[in-house]
């Protein structure tokens, strides 16, 4: 994210002071009507503020702040200025707004209310990014006071409450479609201080509207209340009074403004058109290149059945299951990762599959074909059971995929993390049943350590490193922890040495409880780039895919908007990268997490990376990373934002001369 000069005078006055004292310490005694910086509380009169008649830069500081930061509750205020956002077509981009009172002009124990609302960003051209669609706005909520959880804000009704001497931020994101123009896009984001809903709610409707109101709902509810109908005319009948019945109330005065503007109610409020509100200017440069659909890196994430089914009382194979299932994989492709849902049992075995159905049902052609999924968990039943029964579905399990193009995006997840020579050769078994389904079948296997009893190697080290000599040819992705490797990238190549890719064998990572701090991972807490940082890790290591065990792995709850807790004896945010909205809201879309959103952009960064190595070659993708300070190491890499977009910009910059240079070619050719 790149900053321009400040928007407006009356916002560049106010933003230069002070933090408020926090309550409790050095005098504190925010929640009684403080003031923050230079505005003196004499200006604004003793009696209560009303906050359509003061411009929001007297009552607010308002700022921008890039996707990696973590905004505190504490977080100092800072020059608002132009925010200007870089993105390729097929990415999304997103910056934060923060907001921090300055005074308090609410009633209640808030500091105030206020509305955020944002226009289409329009290009000169005439195209354009809808709000709503394109561009979304979330409510960056404290999850054991670290920001974390993204709660949507409903652009219908963009109010969110501030509380004394603390900051709040707003999560802006820009989606860019696939088939979006290239050019520069522009538009603003309008800040204001609003009266609290409580106060306004009154004076939205009179006394005898809002009577009026509920009568004419109760009759039309009544009129429209299921019954079985002696013909089709008492149907219409009915149906024609509903709908004079809307009507009516669309009449009422309340209403007026509505109808002037076709019924859209023109988002922007009369505090914004009397230019109240604080203006923050948005400029968005699309690029002419388009990540794909699909990720070059298969990234696959658990989905836990079990916490499902206990948070929303679902009965394994009901209906509501596979719903439920099916909405958390679409919700979770959007992040460019392949989601599986897992069932573990004793020992680390695990069930992991991609597709809840069998594959004869439609929905699996449907799951498996999507151009978005980079890799899927074939389940292997048995694991639960091992009847005849589960063996011949197995089988035809294996029979019916094996025939499909995507085949090669299979791989079978059956234990993780073996630490004996028994449970090595259980994985060995279950190879030898599996490839006499399918020769070319794909065993994935986790592991952080060569198995005990055995004599593999003098030190645990060599141990590590010689598993692929125990579970050749019963595993092709060696997946291995990152915490081994520790800072030491040059360990790396002992690795690789081991494995052989002439029989397809690949190399992949994963984090879970370690590596720690100051290392990459998703820890809540961690610094932006450092969760961005770990598909950096990732791609500079030469890793071909990666695994993270689990994206709702919180303690059990039997209803669905409980408390999260996170897992005892798991760092704070270990398994946990998103929550159910029942937990904010009446909503039951899942809330993306920070660090959800930061996986996204590192996974986006490697596409960059890849589009740069594939004209210059890995070499110069690697010297990018570093010359632009990116990421040089475990424990080096940028610790803001800003060589971010260095790096991305270089990319941009390159493709677009590449580009250019090959149209001049080809018009060249064409002249002669």
């Amino acid at each position: 994210m790149e900053s321009g000069q400040p928007n407006s005078a009356a916002a560049d006055k106010t933003q230069n002071s002070s933090v408020p004292p926090v309550e409790g310490v050095a005098g504190g005694g925010t929640s009684y009507g403080w003031v923050d910086g230079g505005l003196q509380a004499s200006s604004l009169g003793n009696g209560a503020i009303d906050p359509t008649k003061i411009h929001s830069a007297d009552l607010l500081h308002v700022w921008s702040m890039p996707s990696t930061a973590n905004v505190s509750q504490q977080e100092a205020p800072r020059p608002l200025e132009h925010v200007n956002l870089l993105a390729a077509r097929n990415e999304r981009e997103s910056f934060q707004i923060a907001l921090r009172p300055k005074v308090s002009w609410a009633t209640s124990g808030i500091a105030g209310s206020v509305q955020v609302q944002c226009t289409d960003l329009c290009s000169s051209a005439g195209d354009r990014l809808v709000v709503g669609q394109s561009v979304t706005l979330r409510h960056v909520v404290p999850m054991l006071g670290v920001p974390d959880a993204l709660v949507p804000i409903d652009p219908l009704n963009s109010q969110i409450n501030l509380l004394p001497g603390e900051t709040s931020a707003i999560w802006v994101s820009l989606n860019v479609p696939c088939g979006q123009q290239p050019g520069l896009y522009e538009g603003e984001i309008f800040i204001s201080a609003v009266r609290a809903e409580a106060e306004s709610r009154g004076e939205s409707l009179t006394k005898s509207e809002r009577y009026q109101l509920y009568k004419e709902l109760r009759n039309c509810i009544d009129i429209t209340e299921p019954r079985d109908y002696s013909s089709s005319e008492e149907m219409v009948q009915r149906l024609t009074s509903a709908s004079t019945t809307l009507r009516r109330m669309l009449a009422l005065p309340s209403f007026q403004d509505c109808e002037e503007n076709n019924g859209l109610g023109d988002m922007m409020d009369e505090d914004i058109m009397n230019n109240v509100a604080v203006r923050l200017k948005l400029s968005l440069t699309v690029w002419d290149f388009t990540l794909p659909l699909t990720p070059s890196l298969p990234a696959v994430f658990g989905i836990s059945e079990t916490v499902i089914e206990d948070r929303f009382c679902l009965e394994h194979g009901t209906k509501g299951w596979y719903d439920a299932l099916d909405h958390h994989f679409r919700w979770l492709l959007q992040y460019r990762i392949s989601p599986f849902f897992c069932r573990w049992g004793d020992s680390m075995r695990i069930l992991a599959y991609t597709c809840p159905w069998p594959a004869d049902h439609p929905k699996a052609k449907e799951y498996y074909s999507d151009p978005r999924l980079a890799a899927y968990a074939v389940p292997y039943a048995p694991i639960l059971s091992s009847t005849d029964a589960a063996k011949n579905s197995l089988r035809r399990e294996v029979e019916i995929l094996k025939s499909e193009a995507h085949w090669s995006k299979s791989y079978f997840y059956l234990w993780d993390e073996p630490l004996n020579l028994e449970q090595y050769d259980v994985i060995c078994s279950i190879s030898n049943e599996l490839r006499s389904y399918a020769s070319d079948v794909r065993i994935l296997t986790t592991y952080y350590c060569g198995p005990s009893g055995s004599e593999l190697a003098p030190s645990t080290f060599e141990a590590f490193v010689k598993v692929p000599n125990v579970l050749r040819p019963h595993t092709q992705i060696f997946c291995t922890s990152e915490w081994v490797l520790g800072t030491r990238e040059d360990l790396v190549k002992d690795i690789v040495a081991e494995l052989r890719p002439d029989l397809g064998e690949e190399w992949w990572t994963y984090v879970c409880m370690g590596p720690s701090d100051p290392q990459p991972n998703w820890h809540l807490g961690m610094r932006g780039t450092q969760h961005r940082a770990v598909m950096w890790r990732v791609w500079k290591e030469g890793g071909t895919g990666f695994l993270y065990w689990g994206t709702n792995c919180y303690e059990k709850a039997m209803i669905p908007s409980a408390e999260i807790c996170f897992r005892r004896g798991l760092p704070p945010g270990d398994g946990v990268l998103f929550y159910p909205g029942e937990v904010f809201s009446s909503s039951h879309e899942p809330v993306a997490s920070t660090r959800l959103e930061r996986i996204l952009s590192g996974m986006q960064d490697i596409e960059y990376l890849k589009l740069y190595s594939s004209r210059y070659g890995r070499e110069e993708g690697l010297a990018l990373l570093e010359k632009t300070g990116v990421y040089l190491g475990p424990d080096r890499y940028a610790l803001d934002h800003g060589p971010i977009d260095v790096m991305r910009g270089e990319v941009a910059i390159q493709e677009k001369e590449s580009a250019y240079s090959t149209s001049g070619r080809g018009t060249m050719i064409a002249s002669h």
